[in-house]
């Protein structure tokens, strides 16, 4: 008996509930963020490189494919682990599902905003899974083309965090359809031709917020990291505001120097093997897997928070000591 593995799979896909939010991105969502991305071409080409925002583009096929196949099996582990806790909800919870009311329907959209700021932050901290992340941080130009440039390997570990929502007893298509949202909104932050909008801000994320976490400049690094609200970096010590006079650079510090769309999806994987080949013990291998980016054994490279430090230190050290009093004259 022959096993067709795309056949498993279709008829997996089959059994799922329909995710409406998904029909409606397609029919009227995506050809919008086309148009605009086409406008802002023709008003600011200077923001532009072709060829980074074509290899910005397999990219983004290259996720949305994998996305597709993964997304299959990761609806299908929410749906697992909401009736599989059910009996355990109803009888010491006294409930089976959180429902569909409109509350509900909020605790979920701000849960998984706060699921969303963990992942992106872990991904920028743990050295594994920045290797999957920084293809969305390596183009050398930002602009909404940056949107759909996605790390290909990205979706293997994300939904980890949101399985809790299920066992709690959210609504799997809720879950989802909240993802999804999430992520139609992260699109338009992607441009610099959106001012600051003042007190909006310091609540949801805009492009102008944004541009911050797209930046190398070492006073920008690993800050911003939220999805559609800014309250989870105020509230967790990774918030920072555009500084005046510092121009945003964009692109990582180690950059792989190519426009083809798998090497920027396998560099950082290279690296990381590289540095475990050469580390002198064991826990420094292990550092150069799960330790944060930027991290070695022999201070060679420096991870952001290292580098935020020498900043601040060097900068305390130009601040000139405050002048001696002067003594009365005595009489």
């Amino acid at each position: 008996m022959s096993f067709d593995l795309i056949e498993s799979w279709l008829e997996m896909k089959r059994q799922l509930p329909e995710i409406p939010i998904e029909g409606i991105g397609l029919r009227y969502l995506y050809p919008v963020f086309v148009l605009l991305i086409v406008i802002e071409y023709l008003k600011a080409k200077d923001l532009y490189d072709l060829k980074e925002s074509l290899s910005g583009f397999v990219m983004g096929a290259g996720a949305t494919i994998v996305k597709v196949v993964t997304g299959v099996f990761e609806v299908s582990v929410y749906l697992f682990l909401f009736h599989w806790a059910e009996p355990f909800r109803q009888a010491h919870f006294g409930y089976s599902s959180l429902g569909w009311a409109w509350y509900v329907w909020v605790i979920a959209f701000l849960a998984d905003d706060h699921n969303f700021y963990w992942h992106h932050r872990i991904a920028h901290n743990v050295r594994l899974l920045w290797a999957a992340h920084l293809p969305h941080h390596s183009g050398r130009q930002f602009n909404l083309t940056v949107s759909i440039r996605n790390g290909w390997f990205i979706n293997l570990f994300k939904p980890v965090y949101w399985l809790w929502m299920p066992l709690l007893g959210f609504e799997p298509i809720m879950i989802v359809t909240c993802m999804v949202a999430n992520s139609f909104y992260q699109f338009f932050l992607h441009s610099q031709l959106v001012p600051s909008l003042g007190w909006f801000e310091k609540i949801f994320n805009t492009p102008y917020v944004h541009v911050v976490h797209h930046s190398s400049n070492t006073e920008y690094l690993d800050r911003n990291h939220g999805g559609i609200l800014t309250i989870w970096d105020q509230l967790y010590g990774t918030w920072q505001e555009p500084i005046p006079g510092v121009k945003a650079k964009y692109g990582i510090s180690h950059d792989p120097d190519s426009y083809d769309p798998v090497k920027h999806n396998l560099f950082e994987f290279q690296e990381i093997w590289q540095d475990v080949k050469r580390a002198p013990t064991w826990r420094a291998k292990l550092m150069y897997i799960f330790g944060p980016p930027g991290w070695s054994h022999d201070g060679s490279t420096k991870t952001s928070k290292q580098l935020q430090r020498e900043m601040r230190d060097g900068r305390a050290s130009e601040v000139p000591p405050p002048p001696k009093p002067v003594e009365a004259v005595r009489a």
